[in-house]
């Protein structure tokens, strides 16, 4: 796996070269990825420069462990068993696979083991654009509603930017089409929640990879 650093943005574009070969859609992913950190890092930038401070950090796991309602994708969902299926290995694999296994969805996030993402190169977006300034969450806090004021805004230009690399994954490739498709908000409807997926179906398949 290789990360590749844009020279005018520290966001980074996770890069694995052998698989976008084999799976041209992983590129799609990766690319509308890197688009929504770009914009992610230039609206932490911004907020910075008028004095506020980033409260994520490194170690904090209180989103992934309160949020029931993560809006997934579907070339979304693809990245995440693409992942855990070819790239999960050691002692951690076997602890997501029973996690996967006796998932319930009232429950923290699947992918979090050991309070880190274990899924974090394709965290799903709007995982990557729950961002909180100033003040850390406290224990089962949703500072989104508690003190959205707090909360960074979604970076919506970019999402569109990654809407629009990722459509042809749906089949719809010309351009024109694309812009129609999201101007009319139809992503919105092929959305599903991360917590309802059938996440035991993802523990087979990580079975018949070993």
């Amino acid at each position: 796996m290789k990360k590749k650093r844009s020279k005018t943005n520290r966001s980074k574009r996770f890069s694995f070269p052998e698989d976008e070969k084999r799976l041209p859609w992983l590129s799609m992913i990766l690319d509308a990825y890197h688009i929504v950190d770009r914009g992610i890092s230039a609206s932490i930038e911004s907020e910075k420069k008028k004095g506020r401070k980033l409260a994520c950090a490194k170690g904090c796991s209180s989103c992934c462990a309160t949020h029931k309602d993560i809006p997934l994708y579907p070339l979304e969902l693809q990245g995440l068993i693409w992942f855990v299926t070819e790239k999960f290995s050691g002692p951690d694999r076997e602890l997501l696979k029973n996690r996967l296994e006796s998932f319930k969805r009232d429950r923290a996030c699947p992918f979090l083991i050991k309070n880190a993402c274990s899924v974090h190169p394709v965290r799903p977006m709007a995982c990557r654009q729950f961002n909180v300034f100033d003040i850390p969450c406290k224990e089962n806090e949703d500072p989104f509603h508690t003190r959205r004021h707090d909360v960074m805004d979604p970076v919506k230009r970019y999402v569109d930017q990654a809407f629009f690399i990722m459509l042809p994954y749906h089949g719809i490739d010309k351009e024109s089409d694309r812009i129609k498709y999201i101007e009319a908000g139809e992503m919105h409807n092929m959305v599903r929640e991360l917590h309802g997926c059938n996440w035991r179906a993802l523990a087979e398949k990580m079975n018949r990879k070993q």
